[in-house]
């Protein structure tokens, strides 16, 4: 996050912060790594106590960590804004090939293709936070017969975007 012409970071667990953005994760040390605020996560480099005073109005820690992960949910007041998907192929079985896909349809956003011959291929978009569940299913009700692909990591529209 930029405020007052200044950078800062927090580190966190990427799965947990997901949790408490949904209500589901209620402690706030299972999503962050440290309680402090850096200039730079990946390097070390800790904000100086008198930039974060001065950005955010105090020197809480705890309480920069809780704005900065609610910086999600306040952009989507004003702006329209989604997680990517991702796109994934999957090849499954046959025999559990018409099953497993009623399993997965409640999983899946869009089917870009499927075909179904000697073994069930599906191109297909999901919400980054089903993947592992989609896996799950896939490896456990094939017994590691099922293949899944990740062909990329975000689905991005080109297109013209207009902030205001």
């Amino acid at each position: 996050m930029k405020k007052g012409g200044k950078r800062f970071e927090i580190a966190c667990y990427k799965n947990k912060v997901m949790n408490w953005r949904a209500g589901v994760e209620k402690d706030l040390d299972e999503v962050l790594q440290t309680h402090s605020v850096f200039v730079n996560v990946s390097k070390g480099q800790v904000a100086k106590k008198e930039d974060f005073v001065k950005a955010f109005g105090t020197d809480d820690l705890t309480e920069i960590c809780k704005q900065a992960l609610e910086v999600i949910r306040q952009l989507k007041e004003s702006m329209q804004i989604q997680r990517a998907h991702m796109r994934l192929r999957f090849m499954l079985p046959a025999k559990e090939g018409k099953k497993l896909k009623e399993k997965l349809k409640p999983l899946i956003k869009v089917i870009e293709s499927e075909d179904f011959d000697e073994q069930l291929e599906m191109v297909c978009l999901i919400d980054p936070g089903c993947f592992r569940e989609v896996d799950e299913l896939i490896r456990c009700e094939t017994k590691g017969k099922g293949t899944l692909e990740v062909l990329s990591l975000k689905d991005v529209e080109e297109g013209e975007e207009k902030f205001e």
